[in-house]
């Protein structure tokens, strides 16, 4: 009686132990709720709110402004004050001092006064002016490269904000992927199960050794296994996707946006490398820096011609500020390099070699995108195609395991070709999700090849 009692006590403790699952999923914790839904187009919208990257463009862009501003400066006046105090016994300085502030007396010429005068102190307060009135055009050039700086600027952000949009994207269909991944590994696992409990009974009838029982849980430990890596692959893919979209911690995530069958790309080659051609921002921007390196070949030219300022200064003495005197002085002051050692001249070469630099740069640059934008439209159109044949496959694989699972339990197929039917449905259906990732990917990277990539991208 008492060695019943412990069999249904053991009975009972595998049959709460079965109750529960041997693995929690990634939405299972207890203690962390379910996260809010999260579509492809929310993340790309916080990515370009929040990834850093963009906030750096952006400052960029402030500081560029900021140059511009600066470099239309120069038509203006230029007007500083200064504040100052001296006080000394140098006999030049003191006679002039006393001038400045307009108390000479008769005794001051007296040349004992003159040769060892008292010790004087002066304040002066003095406003400056300068204004440029030519010097050979640098200030407009100026102005007009600072304008192309802040046009490139605006297309460097545009690019980052496509890269960041790229990524983002792949990010995102890198994690619903690894999710896809984990739904397989658990439905594999389940129908692994449920054919052990087909086996079990078959080895319990006698028409099954127990080779077959042990290899197929050898084959459930090996799913478990897998399942385990899923699940880590999935929070390797939650942290890059929190990275792109500019969080610093772990938060969980909930993809919705799923892998489905997007269009097919249209078009041809050709076509889509003319339009990389007139939509790169990096074409674009090279444009304007070659323009910017054209100015600054005129502006090294510049430095031949004479410069004429305008200048006035208007100033206040006073020895206690109980009395002063003030003066003032306007003139224009012409300035004409006669040498510079050559310093001009070479200023003007390096800005040639400058710009023929930049010419080969956007030669090279036009070469390597119309690589990208080939290697991109072929990988899209093998991915797309992929697509088709995976799915059969993976139709095939289902039906194929449905067959053999039939043929095994009347006795007429071995466990080796059924543990081979499970893991060629399980292989067939993770690459189907795989060929719809792909093709995700390289839609993206065709997209982002061609410049035309967007937020609404999807």
């Amino acid at each position: 009686m008492k060695t019943i009692r412990m069999h249904l006590y053991f009975l009972l403790f595998i049959a709460v132990f079965l109750s529960f699952p041997l693995f929690p999923t990634f939405a299972e914790d207890q203690n962390i709720p379910f996260p809010e839904p999260l579509s492809m187009s929310e993340a790309i919208h916080i990515a370009l709110e929040q990834n850093p990257e963009i906030k750096a463009a952006r400052f960029q862009m402030d500081a560029v402004k900021s140059n511009t501003t600066k470099a239309r400066s120069g038509f203006y006046p230029q007007l500083n004050f200064s504040q100052s105090f001296n006080r000394t016994t140098n006999p030049m300085w003191a006679f002039g001092t006393k001038l400045n502030q307009a108390s000479i007396t008769q005794g001051d010429f007296d040349p004992t006064r003159l040769n060892d005068p008292d010790a004087i102190n002066n304040f002066t307060s003095n406003f400056s002016v300068s204004w440029s009135v030519f010097e050979g055009g640098r200030t407009k050039l100026g102005l007009e490269q600072a304008k192309q700086h802040l046009s490139a600027a605006s297309l460097a952000l545009e690019r980052t904000r496509q890269n960041i949009i790229s990524q983002t994207a792949k990010a995102y269909v890198g994690l619903v992927l690894a999710q896809k991944n984990i739904m397989v590994t658990k439905e594999a696992l389940e129908t692994s199960k449920a054919n052990l409990k087909m086996i079990q009974s078959r080895y319990n009838s006698g028409f099954v050794v127990k080779s077959d029982l042990l290899r197929a849980h050898v084959h459930i430990a090996d799913l478990e296994q897998q399942w385990l890596l899923s699940e880590s692959q999935f929070k390797i893919r939650e942290a890059m996707l929190n990275t792109s979209m500019g969080s610093g911690t772990a938060n969980p995530l909930n993809p919705v946006t799923p892998l489905s069958i997007s269009s097919e790309i249209s078009g041809t080659i050709d076509n889509w490398i003319v339009t990389a051609l007139s939509k790169r921002p990096e074409i674009k921007n090279l444009r304007f820096e070659k323009e910017i390196a054209k100015k600054e070949v005129e502006k090294s030219r510049a430095g031949h011609y004479p410069d004429l300022n305008l200048v006035g200064n208007y100033e206040i003495n006073s020895e206690d500020f109980s009395d002063s005197a003030d003066n003032y002085t306007i003139g224009a002051v012409m300035q004409v390099n006669l040498f510079s050692g050559n310093r001009i001249t070479e200023e003007t070469k390096a800005a040639k070699s400058l710009l023929r630099r930049v010419e080969e740069i956007q030669k090279s640059t036009e070469l390597g995108i119309k690589v990208q934008v080939r290697e991109a439209f072929l990988k899209a159109k093998c991915a797309r195609k992929r697509i088709g044949v995976a799915k059969t496959a993976a139709d095939q694989a289902e039906e194929g395991l449905r067959i053999v699972k039939n043929r095994y339990n009347n006795g007429l197929l071995t466990i080796v070709d059924l543990l081979d039917a499970e893991l060629a449905h399980q292989q067939a259906r993770t690459n189907y999700f795989k060929a719809l990732h792909d093709y995700k990917v390289a839609r993206v990277d065709l997209e982002l090849a061609a410049g035309i990539i967007d937020k609404d991208f999807q």
